[in-house]
């Protein structure tokens, strides 16, 4: 047992539970624990947006990816800011027109009650099931630093992050999210320091040995996967640029357009304006945080290759093994903490964005108070964190289901991808046509679950288009029905 190590990472735990626990002052209304007061400054949600979106799947899962692979990955990455031009261009405008609280309430304006649960419904199973890969994520890290008791640590972090999520709302989340972020970060830089000081040469060795093999390959144009001896399979290439641009775009247009975990943050800005700023530098941060551990993985891949290590059973473990096994004592607790914060940042605007969709979209209207700012203030503080408490049990629940689901990151994206289609789908036929109604929108979101259930299971569609199929399906059956069935839709 490495007590100093050890000790640094209780220190942290122990201290961001003290930081995120003190906000509960400010909580005196459900806009205070769900929107924050609207109060936080725009590069705080931004990095807020950045520590949603980074979980231990992309700590320890990105290295995985340029040690096996290359940097294709980053071709989602350019995805991801065309998708912020179209929610800045659609999306936004719509949630800034009321007074909302969850991207659900967008939903009911424009179609009725109905479709706001089916889309809020959607949500919480989407976000339960992935985030409860992200919670069994920490569980690699953990077994790396004990070699047991994973799931009690788990546990433990769990409740930890409850705490201050339970007592300081949405407040609580943001800040401890710039304190998190600021910490991985510095420990991904100080671990590629380090790994570059065991490479005789630095990176000008890690290029010679890595370029000649391509580890540095961005751009992707093929969309066949071409394997000796098997026929072209069209889209089963996972990252080529066409799947990641269009991939990408479609993909994070639902997870930021779409998904209460981050409309939550775009709405807690005081203006749309505010949130359009937080939007853009959140991708600027992306960029450079995915490039950061692509080339993490690059250099342990050389790394490996001139010592003639053997590569870990789990590639996901690589990076994580590496920290505890080759940094000094005291230096491994801090980046060991680093990744248990970025796992933290996630979990608390998990567990904060499902007991916001929950209360708003069905505690609120079930007792008769459908429209935000209604009510008994304090009973519904109440009941919000109640519900909090009720979401780590579940995501728990789902953690102990996930060992055996594959690549931690792969798992979640793909788990993400198969139902974000249909929420888009919807969403777009809400925001860019006049005569789809409730029922035929309803009937849009089915078919496309059922068409990406399919495709998920029935082809080797490579999952970075799962998100276009999903949303062309909802988009399509939805206006078909319209001219069959005809409603008086609602224009909000």
């Amino acid at each position: 047992m490495r007590w100093l190590d050890l000790g640094v990472i209780v220190l942290y735990l122990a201290g961001i539970t003290w930081f995120g626990a003190h906000f509960r002052g400010g909580q005196q209304s459900l806009k205070d624990y769900f929107l924050g007061g609207r109060r936080a400054p725009w590069w705080a949600i931004a990095l807020s947006i950045v520590s949603a979106e980074t979980s231990t799947l992309t700590v320890i899962g990105t290295p995985a990816l340029s040690f096996n692979g290359s940097f294709v990955f980053l071709q989602l990455v350019f995805g991801y800011l065309l998708a912020r031009v179209v929610i800045s261009t659609i999306f936004l405008p719509a949630y800034f027109r009321g007074e909302m609280y969850t991207a659900y309430e967008l939903m009911r304006v424009r179609f009725g009650p109905r479709i706001r649960k089916l889309t809020a419904g959607t949500f919480l199973v989407l976000r339960a099931l992935a985030e409860g890969v992200r919670v069994f994520a920490i569980s690699i890290v953990i077994g790396i630093v004990l070699g047991t008791g994973e799931m009690a640590s788990i546990i433990a972090i769990l409740c930890l992050t409850l705490i201050y999520t339970y007592e300081g709302g949405l407040t609580a989340v943001i800040w401890t999210d710039v304190v998190q972020m600021a910490l991985y970060v510095v420990g991904a830089l100080a671990s590629l320091w380090a790994i570059l000081g065991e490479i005789p040469g630095g990176w000008s060795h890690v290029a010679s040995v890595a370029a000649p093999l391509g580890k540095f390959q961005v751009f992707d144009f093929r969309l066949f996967d071409l394997k000796p001896g098997a026929p072209a399979e069209f889209f089963a290439r996972t990252y080529s640029f066409w799947g990641g641009i269009l991939g990408g775009c479609f993909l994070t247009t639902a997870s930021h357009g779409t998904e209460q975990l981050m409309v939550q943050r775009l709405l807690a800005a005081s203006n749309e304006r505010d949130s359009r700023k937080a939007l853009f530098a959140s991708w600027v941060v992306i960029m450079a945080q995915f490039t950061l551990f692509l080339a993490i993985g690059v250099c342990l891949f050389t790394l490996y290759s001139d010592n003639h290590w053997q590569t870990p059973a789990v590639t996901d473990s690589i990076y994580p093994k590496y920290i505890w096994e080759h940094l000094p004592p005291g230096a491994a607790g801090l980046i060991v903490a680093a990744i248990l914060a970025a796992a933290m940042s996630n979990l608390s605007a998990a567990l904060n964005s499902l007991a916001s969709t929950t209360v708003m979209d069905f505690l609120r209207p079930a007792f008769g108070s459908p429209e935000a700012g209604s009510g008994d203030d304090s009973v519904w503080l109440r009941r919000a964190r109640l519900a909090t408490v009720a979401w780590a049990a579940v995501l728990l629940g789902v953690a102990l289901l996930a060992r055996h689901w594959g690549s931690v990151l792969q798992a979640g994206l793909s788990i993400a991808s198969i139902i974000y289609g249909s929420l888009l789908g919807v969403f777009l036929l809400g925001l860019l046509t006049r005569r789809v109604g409730e029922i035929a929108a309803m009937c849009g979101m089915v078919a496309a679950l059922a068409v990406m259930l399919f495709v998920r299971f029935a082809t080797h569609i490579a999952f970075t288009w799962y998100v276009l199929i999903g949303t062309s399906a909802a988009f399509a059956v939805g206006v078909a029905v319209s001219y069959v069935i005809h409603e008086e839709p609602k224009h909000g």
